[in-house]
């Protein structure tokens, strides 16, 4: 997995209209059709895998 950045404001806005805090949540692709996010808290977690997300643009 790449690393994760920022969220820009427009990413902030899709993430709070799928019912996510953006802070919270960092951006690992960017795309026409999706925005995929991993959380900050899993990625701290030892072992397992971390939480990762696909919210579909309208």
């Amino acid at each position: 997995m790449k690393n994760g950045k920022r969220p820009t404001l427009q990413q902030k806005k899709l993430m709070r209209s799928h019912g996510l805090a953006p802070e919270n949540w960092l951006v690992v692709k960017n795309t026409q059709e999706f925005l995929e996010v991993v959380s900050r808290t899993s990625l701290k977690k030892i072992g397992g895998k971390p939480k990762i997300r696909k919210l579909a643009r309208e």
